[in-house]
């Protein structure tokens, strides 16, 4: 009992010294020197060293400011209704663009009249021609150009073969979840959608859907994504609009033997006595784009400081999510032919000193967060 008393004792001291920093100035100027160099903390011990009149005007000006987060979720609101009602006349574009590439309908001549040589055609073009002109130089065979306008020639099957598989992959961020046994699956993903959904929880749907297949039996796989439209209680002046705090995947009906998200491991044991053999088989996880239906169930609200590992996984997760109703869904032609791809820029060694190797180690963290995503 007497160590519950002291324990309670010990705490009340703590958030005594706190109330003394925070709001005695002559306290706070004593130990502001001591303080770690931090803006952020520079900035607040200022604040607090003001006079009582200037703080309380301050305090109004916080509440204007609160009130102008509401305003602004209102917006944030109004324009989420306004894409929903917006959906039907994009429905239509997306409809027609599915039928081309599923090769039920042929395009029209005036569908099909854009100009085909783009500035990046051009550039890559320019850069072909100086391989080509190298390898010929190097002793290359000439001869293989028109080998290749030949094959350009032969008919080709209905619709655009591999649209969605090829769109996804060329999408680094993506193409890090795709596994060499999804591939086959995802040759039978003939669209994805986005459903746009608002009331009492707002959010977005993503719908992957397939041909039939002998992997799954599910024709459409779904995953949800929920926003906050409103600033976070507990954090209002982090709001810059809504944000996803949860998601959640789907059952993926799997057909004997096809689950891509588990492998089969054999290992050989053998007896210490006896000496004999035998071989054990153990059923685990596999990296697999299809992992991605199976997210973690924690809201970002939910998580404590010890989740940091979930958080990150969930994170990494509404990215993707984001990203995929954002740009790669609306613009998948664009990836498709690789037009949508940003430019990557390479720097010599020397222009990148330490600031290259901090990129560096960013890199390797993106890369590890992306592969538990997978687990």
């Amino acid at each position: 009992m007497s160590g519950h008393i002291e324990e309670n004792s010990t705490a009340q001291d703590g958030e005594n010294i706190v109330d003394a920093l925070l709001n005695d100035p002559s306290v706070l100027a004593q130990y502001q020197k001591e303080l770690p160099f931090d803006s952020k903390l520079q900035a607040m011990a200022n604040y607090k060293q003001l006079p009582e009149p200037v703080k309380r005007r301050v305090r109004a000006l916080k509440k204007l400011q609160f009130r102008s987060l509401e305003i602004e979720s209102e917006f944030y609101r109004e324009l989420h209704d306004l894409e929903m009602r917006y959906a039907d006349r994009f429905a239509e574009q997306l409809n027609r663009r599915q039928q081309i590439v599923l090769g039920s309908v042929e395009p029209t001549d005036e569908e099909a009249d854009w100009p085909e040589t783009t500035e990046s055609e051009v550039e890559l073009a320019n850069l072909l021609r100086e391989k080509t002109a190298l390898t010929n130089g190097a002793g290359g065979q000439a001869g293989d150009a028109p080998q290749s306008e030949q094959q350009l020639q032969q008919p080709a099957g209905p619709g655009v073969p591999g649209f969605w598989l090829t769109a996804l992959k060329n999408v680094d961020l993506l193409s890090q979840m795709i596994r060499d046994q999804d591939e086959p699956i995802l040759r039978h993903l003939t669209d994805i959608k986005v459903i746009t959904f608002s009331g009492e929880q707002s959010g977005f749907v993503l719908e992957f859907h397939f041909s039939p297949n002998e992997y799954f039996s599910n024709s459409m796989l779904t995953k949800h994504y929920y926003l906050r439209m409103v600033p976070d209680p507990e954090h209002p002046w982090d709001y810059e609009g809504p944000e996803i705090v949860r998601c959640s995947g789907c059952e993926i009906l799997w057909k004997a033997g096809k689950n891509a998200t588990v492998k089969v491991v054999r290992k050989v044991q053998k007896h210490r006595g006896s000496g004999q053999k035998r071989t054990v088989t153990k059923t685990v996880e596999a990296d697999s784009f299809f992992n991605f239906f199976n997210p973690p169930t924690q809201t970002i609200d939910e998580l404590g400081s010890d989740d940091e590992e979930i958080e990150d996984l969930l994170q990494s997760d509404f990215e993707i999510g984001h990203f995929l109703r954002e740009r790669v869904i609306p613009r998948a032609v664009l990836y498709f032919t690789g037009e949508g791809l940003e430019d990557e820029d390479y720097e010599s060694e020397d222009d990148e000193g330490e600031d290259g190797d901090e990129d560096d180690m960013e890199e390797d963290e993106d890369e590890r967060v992306i592969g538990q995503l997978r687990n």
